[in-house]
């Protein structure tokens, strides 16, 4: 007798362990199924990490989808800043193996040199995107934005463009989801005792914000 109750002790065990293990799954499936609730979860990881990133942070952003034709644009705001021992320039934001040089201040012309712009010493901070979509808007001379472009026939990367380089892009309406970039990362210059040096941080974690309403069309 006592060897049937422990069997049976055994196996109401065995139950509940599989009855666990099944919760576990269901939940995880959803978590991939719902993808605000994914989103979520991502981006609060993504901005950890960058906050804390060295010697560039993101210490603030936005995304928002910007066009209605059928090539669309993300626009990302960024408040970036350096928290490091040492003044640097930024010279190319990377993304996916991709990279740009210049941002556009206005319209989609003219575009100026990144490096002519994001210079920072240890602890400064700067904007990039404070574009229409964003507002306050400081004036079209001060907007110094990039774009990630959708349905561009190919990844690439031209002036102040990432085409079709972003795993997940904003949408123009509602549920607006997340803009996702693996790889994403900043080239920059730093000089230390006289000597300039080229260095490049790319994320361990992907970029990943989560997108908000954007009513203008460019």
């Amino acid at each position: 007798m006592r060897c049937f109750y422990r069997g049976q002790g055994a196996t109401e065990y065995l139950v509940l362990l599989a009855v666990v293990l099944i919760v576990a799954l269901v939940s995880v499936a959803l978590l991939g199924f719902f993808p605000g609730m994914a989103s979520d979860a991502q981006e609060t990881q993504s901005k950890t990490y960058w906050a804390s990133a060295s010697p560039i942070a993101i210490v603030e952003w936005g995304a928002r989808n910007t066009m209605s034709d059928p090539a669309e644009f993300t626009v990302a705001f960024m408040r970036i800043k350096n928290t490091g021992n040492y003044p640097i320039t930024i010279t190319k934001i990377l993304a996916d193996g991709y990279s740009i040089s210049q941002v556009w201040t206005g319209s989609y012309s003219p575009a100026a040199n990144i490096s002519d712009i994001y210079r920072l010493a240890p602890g400064e901070e700067m904007e990039i995107g404070r574009s229409p979509f964003f507002t306050p808007d400081p004036g079209s001379g001060n907007r110094r934005f990039f774009n990630f472009r959708t349905n561009a026939g190919g990844k690439s990367a031209s002036v102040a463009y990432f085409n079709d380089i972003a795993a997940a892009y904003c949408a123009r309406t509602q549920p607006y989801g997340a803009l996702a970039v693996n790889n994403f990362g900043f080239e920059y210059t730093v000089t230390i005792e006289g000597q300039t040096i080229t260095k490049k941080q790319v994320g361990a974690k992907p970029l990943a914000i989560k997108c908000t309403n954007a009513p203008y069309d460019w």
